[in-house]
């Protein structure tokens, strides 16, 4: 079972790098669309990924139309603060993509307004702008896998390795 992570020029060099770590621990894919906000070679983007970067399938895309492209085929979903539906609302296919924007602006209007039924977004307070991009990502990731019960990530029904 593997979903797929898009950030759309991302900024923050942490944020990705704690995202790579989320993929990593869910086998989950990693799409980068440039520009990035940082160098893949940051010491702050490795450091937040710790050791797991050799355990993540990341990609790189010149441009979000160009990973469209690529993956013509597939569900995207569109994370954002403006969408009228929660991400609880939506049944996430195996394979789908969860899209998330940068960290300052999120994902461009013109793309939320092509995709709008599309477009998810995490219920919060409304005094509060937006939660940090790697809790986003986890937040919905989590309900993806959960919507699938797991699979891949439980051995025979256990939710732990240990047998206590």
């Amino acid at each position: 079972m593997s979903f797929n992570i898009v950030l759309v020029e991302p900024e923050i060099p942490q944020n990705t790098g704690n995202i790579a770590r989320t993929c990593a621990a869910t086998g989950s894919t990693l799409h980068l669309v440039k520009p990035l906000g940082f160098s893949v070679d940051d010491r702050y983007l490795k450091r937040a990924g710790l050791d797991y970067w050799a355990d993540v399938d990341v990609h790189y895309h010149d441009s979000f139309a160009k990973l469209r492209e690529a993956y013509f085929d597939k569900h995207f979903f569109f994370a954002t603060t403006k969408a009228p539906k929660a991400y609880t609302d939506i049944k996430y296919p195996e394979g789908c993509f969860l899209v998330f924007g940068k960290e300052t602006a999120g994902l461009p209007e013109e793309l939320l307004r092509e995709n709008k039924e599309w477009c998810i977004r995490i219920p919060m307070k409304e005094s509060i702008r937006s939660l940090n991009l790697s809790n986003s990502v986890a937040v919905i990731l989590f309900e993806c896998l959960r919507q699938h019960e797991f699979k891949g990530l439980i051995e025979e029904g256990r939710l732990t390795r240990y047998d206590w």
